[in-house]
């Protein structure tokens, strides 16, 4: 699909006001006109950008990540795992979670929402984590067979859900770091 002219700037702004409106009215609320009338853009200019609502969300939520998590490479599988959580605050993961369960939801009832966030975000992240995890394998400090390392985007992904569920607390860094060295580490037997 070709791309418009957009600038950098806004293109943030549009990614910025999708992120906003998923806040305020959820998936399900969100529309291309809503996006179109916040960002003052056509509904045209939208699609042809990115062709659909999904993807347009898929695109969002790719560009509110932090970038180049296969570039963190500070020689332990701990100090990487740690480094991961230093790139971010505890207000922005809380707003993240909060976001991504209520996504979780219409994932289920959207197919397309379902292929955009798997195709956009999820699995050019775990390509990148996979990346990280292959270089804790070459170092020696994982073994290459140890069945968590698959299962690892399970553990870190049920935190994120269990904490608010069981504790009524959000996720934060301090608790992410517990429960990398006291679950994550223990289980690749670092």
């Amino acid at each position: 699909m070709a791309r418009s002219r957009l600038t950098p700037e806004r293109e943030s702004e549009l990614y910025e006001a999708v992120l906003d409106l998923l806040r305020e009215v959820g998936y399900d609320g969100l529309t291309m006109d809503a996006v179109a009338g916040r960002t003052h853009s056509s509904k045209a200019t939208l699609y042809r950008q990115w062709g659909s609502k999904p993807e347009l969300v898929a695109k969002a939520l790719r560009h509110n990540k932090p970038a180049g998590l296969a570039e963190i490479d500070t020689g332990s599988l701990r100090g990487d795992f740690h480094a991961m959580l230093e790139r971010t605050d505890d207000c922005q993961m809380e707003k993240d979670s909060a976001l991504m369960r209520g996504l979780a939801h219409a994932v289920h009832e959207n197919p397309e929402l379902h292929r955009a966030l798997r195709e956009l975000l999820i699995e050019p992240e775990m390509s990148e984590f996979d990346e990280v995890l292959r270089r804790a394998v070459d170092r020696g400090e994982v073994s290459a067979d140890n069945p968590a390392l698959k299962l690892l985007p399970h553990m870190l992904f049920g935190a994120f859900v269990a904490r608010p569920l069981i504790e009524d607390r959000p996720v934060d860094r301090a608790f992410l770091a517990v429960y990398v060295d006291a679950v994550v580490l223990p289980s690749l037997g670092v």
